[in-house]
């Protein structure tokens, strides 16, 4: 059973969304939150294994509840919705430590799907979404202070070039068609990435590789 609660200010948003998820056997809605703060409390009472967030919330907006979860509850791994599929905040949002980001306007299959996706520990994120999303933020973001970049200094070469890969948006079987390896080899070569770079899932990787410059530079070769 999948212990959900759906975070967001919107009381029909609300309501739609637990109307979605509460027909699957698999699945049990067990709270409401109208803010962040609200939603923190409640995972502290009644440890969700997912959280369905809002990004954009009163109070305690999602990115920094997400970032409160993922400190003091980390069982309860956060899944982001936003209205908007291009949106800063949802790149903020991986960042602070959520699983994953649909907008709003997914079907009820998808949202289901990313549910139990977020559930089992993988990143519910599109790779070509997630790398669209984060061109997008990366140029509006351009002159603003930016985190410390990752430090590819430890990756073996293939490790660089399979980051390289992952960060354009491919998946494991197009990086293992790619490069002429196993998909086993290439989910071994990825657990390496993300231990060397300190990142937790593929959405973490992909915003590091834009943070370090490894897109960008690729990107003004060609």
């Amino acid at each position: 059973m999948i212990r959900v609660l759906i975070a967001d200010d919107q009381p029909l948003v609300r309501r739609g969304l637990s109307l979605i998820l509460a027909p699957h056997p698999d699945v049990e809605v067990v709270g409401e939150a109208g803010d962040g703060a609200e939603a923190v409390a409640l995972a502290g009472r009644m440890h969700p294994d997912v959280v369905v967030m809002d990004i954009r919330m009163p109070v305690l907006d999602g990115v920094r509840a997400t970032g409160e979860l993922a400190r003091t509850h980390p069982g309860s791994r956060v899944l982001a919705l936003s209205t908007f599929d291009m949106d800063e905040y949802v790149v903020a949002a991986l960042r602070a430590g959520a699983y994953g980001f649909l907008p709003k306007d997914v079907s009820p299959e998808e949202l289901i799907a990313a549910v139990r996706t977020v559930h089992t520990g993988e990143a519910a994120v599109a790779p070509r979404l997630l790398t669209r999303l984060i061109s997008t933020y990366v140029r509006a973001a351009a002159r603003e202070p930016r985190p410390a970049p990752a430090d590819p200094a430890g990756l073996t070469p293939r490790e660089l070039e399979i980051w390289r890969l992952l960060a354009r948006g491919l998946d494991n079987t197009e990086i293992a068609a790619e490069l002429d390896i196993s998909v086993s080899t290439v989910k071994n070569h990825i657990t390496g990435v993300f231990a060397k770079l300190g990142v937790r899932d593929r959405a973490q990787a992909v915003i590091a590789a834009y943070e370090s410059g490894l897109v960008e530079a690729e990107r003004r070769t060609t």
